[in-house]
């Protein structure tokens, strides 16, 4: 680990790629607890959110840069 100039660097470096992960579990927990209200309050079907959700993978998928 060469880019890494002392030890503590690396480990605080490890630190908060720890911190990062948590706080990445703890948004998804969020965002899978809204659905699910959303869901059981008939905001939304599951089907229409996995028909949304394979459009928007569709559109990801293509080339980033529009074409003229």
């Amino acid at each position: 680990m060469e880019s890494f100039s002392t030890s503590m660097d690396l480990v605080q470096f490890i630190g908060k790629l720890g911190d990062l992960k948590d706080e990445h579990y703890h948004l998804l927990l969020v965002q899978s607890a809204l659905i699910e209200l959303m869901i059981d309050k008939g905001v939304f079907s599951r089907q229409e959110l996995d028909r949304k959700m394979a459009e928007l993978d569709r559109l990801m998928a293509g080339s980033p840069y529009p074409m003229a």
